[in-house]
């Protein structure tokens, strides 16, 4: 299980930093760096729902545009909507 669970992290880690804007995979490729190890696989679940909306939309949540639809609230989008990203300095 736990070899599973490791294998699914690799590859919501690797959708999170190649997303197609280099917003989103600066956003959500740092995010799943520092929270994807502690998520359990219904989290995991949950993380991956968010990874299927378009980038626009999950930028937007960032921005706070807009909000995330009401089936998506849940503990991992709150982490995600928590999250601030602040690149290291050159």
């Amino acid at each position: 299980m736990s070899d599973d669970l490791a294998k699914r992290r690799k590859q919501l880690k690797f959708r999170s930093w190649h997303r197609g804007t280099k917003e989103a995979d600066l956003l959500l490729g740092n995010f799943a760096d520092q929270h994807l190890a502690a998520m359990d696989a219904a989290q995991l679940d949950r993380y991956e729902v968010i990874l299927d909306q378009p980038d626009p939309v999950v930028y937007q949540w960032f921005t706070g545009e807009s909000q995330p639809a009401e089936h998506l609230l849940n503990d991992v989008t709150q982490l995600l909507l928590n999250f601030r990203y602040t690149p290291e300095k050159l």
